[in-house]
């Protein structure tokens, strides 16, 4: 009996389905196809009224204080674009002049917060013991009264003036700030990188500029720019009070104080600073919390 070999199949190749790698998320990609809808919106439109501060008064007919009295209270018209003041003075100019004032002024008061918070919640939690508990019972106390209050009182106490304006929001704005860069660097300290810092022998400053600040800055300045919103308000508030910019000086919340009382019969004054607050309040806004929901920092707030 005869056995019959049967032909070996040819061995076969298949390939494997091809798969998508995932995206490694270390990939260079633009910046603005990275950021949420809403903060390339407030990014557009804080660009646009920064470029109007910048170029306006180079676009504007006439200097902000010069007075035409034979124009007074004249409506939007092609030689006054925004129309005229009680005393002649080129509505335009002045909203140009003060949107720049405001956005100046806004940006010195969180930077001049933001440092001295970032600073006094970084140095608490990093020393702890009394200087933490008195750093945190200061930091009650400072928000235990409300923020424009205080600022009125210490105005009240400094005088009205811009530069007395400025010191007293940063005075009381920064308490919330520095009570969540302690938050924040106490849950860096337990990392494992600091952890073993601390045990090799790095002294605390060390330890805080290498490795706390850089973890620690990040989130930090995403919650610091929640505040800009409320500054430009508190600032044109406390102008619209006479407690600021004095008069001729051109800003925003001065221009609406004195235009208030022309609100029927030259309502275009009040319009055109009202919408640069808004515009102003709301780019600050979307940009805010663009990047909060992106970093995951509602907890945090």
């Amino acid at each position: 009996m005869t056995r019959t070999r049967r032909p070996t199949p040819a061995p076969t190749t298949t390939t494997p389905p091809h798969r998508e790698q995932p995206r490694d998320p270390r990939r260079f990609r633009l910046p603005g196809h990275s950021l949420p809808l809403s903060v390339r919106a407030g990014i557009v439109l804080l660009a646009a009224l920064i470029l109007v501060a910048i170029v306006g008064p180079w676009i504007a007919q006439y200097p902000p204080d010069e007075p035409h009295y034979a124009d007074k209270l004249v409506a939007p018209n092609a030689e006054y674009w925004l129309g005229t003041d009680q005393y002649g003075r080129d509505q335009f100019s002045r909203v140009v002049h003060g949107l720049r004032l405001s956005l100046l002024s806004a940006f010195l008061v969180l930077a001049g917060s933001a440092t001295i918070s970032l600073l006094v919640g970084l140095l608490s939690a990093l020393y702890g013991g009394r200087l933490d508990r008195a750093v945190s019972r200061c930091i009650d106390i400072v928000l235990a009264i409300p923020g424009l209050v205080l600022a009125l009182a210490v105005v009240g106490l400094l005088g009205p003036g811009y530069v007395n304006l400025l010191i007293a929001l940063v005075i009381s704005s920064w308490a919330a700030d520095a009570r969540i860069a302690r938050a924040l660097t106490l849950e860096a300290r337990t990392r494992p990188y600091v952890v073993a810092a601390r045990v090799a022998g790095v002294s605390r400053p060390a330890i805080g500029v290498r490795h706390l600040m850089p973890a620690v800055f990040p989130q930090f300045l995403i919650v610091t720019t929640l505040r800009l919103g409320g500054i430009v308000v508190s600032l044109a508030g406390l102008s619209f009070l006479g407690l600021g910019v004095q008069m001729p000086e051109a800003e925003l919340g001065a221009m609406l104080g004195d235009a208030r009382r022309f609100l029927t019969a030259a309502p275009w004054l009040l319009l055109a600073p009202s919408l640069a607050i808004l515009a102003m309040a709301t780019a600050a806004n979307l940009i805010a919390e663009g990047m909060q929901s992106r970093r995951g920092m509602g907890a945090v707030r």
